[in-house]
């Protein structure tokens, strides 16, 4: 018999839903609509025969991406999206059975890539009114602990860290000898940020991804920012070509347009705005998020009302857990969408419409 590493043999994956094309998406956190359609069409001119059959050159990207966030070229890692970052940050800096501290419930693949690697996963959980003591996360980081992994904003629920939170978190993780993660996934839409921290510890590590506010999901581009010393074994761990050329020239080109990330935003704002007075309206409970997202609490059961909106052509996420099981989240998109997923949501959400 063929040898296979216990460690995958043994891993549970849920792997996301398939078939979502043709529904309303508001179940992943993407942008519903996507760049503007003029954008994307300018862009896959570029496209030739000849750019298709190179490999990828990620250097003019990486200037303009460094400029853009301010810091040099030799602070950034390009990766195949966020999922890659926590691969290789996990394989090259926590040694096998040591552990790794987050939050819980966080992004899935930080246990997932515990699992898989023989790590050992200490999540510290948020209370039921969404709140998460770091007290309970630097008492969690031990003589065991290699990195300590920190959503911010945390997704899928949790107010932003401050700057002292993140700091003591920090310390701690400095008097172990463990890296210290923040992820930013979710930044540009809340503006905070502990970039700056890289520049003072030598253990900070942050992660920015082009799959949310930038619109870029299906094209896998994610950035690994930190200290040079950092930044260059990660390099070593990623294959050659890491990111597709097709991912770094819609990347490029949208830093090449800041107008596009201010109309993004814009967007987002206003969908926001638009989503919560009509859920006010309404009396609809609900739990803003600094994310793109926000928890709704239906009138009834919210698997029940997630099948009702699928028959809408709307799909939602809903969760298992004690904490977030009689919740919908969804992701926020301009006012129009917004609009349409509540007129659905007053349609569907009723004991009536789950009878028919």
């Amino acid at each position: 018999m063929y040898y296979v590493n216990p460690n995958i043999k043994d891993v549970v994956r849920i792997f996301p839903p398939q078939d979502r094309y043709g529904y309303l998406r508001l179940d992943m956190n993407e942008n519903p609509e996507g760049l503007p359609q003029d954008f994307v069409d300018s862009v896959l001119k570029e496209f030739t025969p000849s750019f298709l059959a190179t490999y990828p050159e990620p250097d003019i990207f990486m200037q303009k991406y460094a400029d853009f966030v301010h810091v040099a070229p030799e602070n950034i890692c390009l990766t195949n999206g966020s999922d890659a970052a926590i691969r290789y940050t996990f394989e090259v800096f926590a040694a096998p059975g040591s552990s790794v501290v987050t939050v819980t419930p966080s992004f899935e693949m930080y246990g997932v890539n515990c699992n898989m690697l023989g790590l050992v996963h200490k999540p510290v959980p948020y209370s039921k009114d969404f709140t998460i003591s770091v007290a309970d996360i630097i008492s969690a980081i031990d003589e065991t602990t290699d990195i300590v992994a920190l959503l911010n904003p945390n997704n899928p629920i949790g107010p932003n860290f401050t700057e002292a939170q993140a700091r003591q978190v920090i310390d701690r993780a400095n008097e172990v000898g463990a890296i210290v993660i923040f992820d930013e996934a979710y930044h540009y839409f809340c503006k905070d940020t502990f970039l700056l921290l890289i520049n003072e510890y030598d253990n900070v590590i942050i992660f920015r991804t082009f799959s949310k506010l930038f619109s870029l999901a299906a094209c896998r581009l994610g950035m690994v920012i930190s200290n040079e010393t950092i930044i260059e074994y990660l390099r070593k761990a990623r294959p050659s070509f890491e990111v597709n050329a097709l991912a770094l020239k819609f990347a490029e080109r949208i830093l090449d347009h800041p107008a596009i990330f201010d109309e993004l935003l814009s967007t987002f704002e206003a969908g926001k705005k638009h989503l919560i007075d009509s859920l006010e309206k309404h009396g609809y409970e609900y739990y803003p998020q600094s994310g793109n997202f926000i928890f709704i609490k239906p009138h009834i059961d919210a698997n029940l009302l997630a099948t009702n909106l699928m028959k809408e052509k709307i799909l939602v996420k809903t969760y298992g857990n004690d904490l977030l099981k009689n919740y919908i989240r969804i992701n926020i998109g301009a006012p129009k969408i917004m609009e349409q997923f509540m007129q659905a949501l007053i349609k569907a959400d009723t004991k009536e419409a789950n009878q028919e």
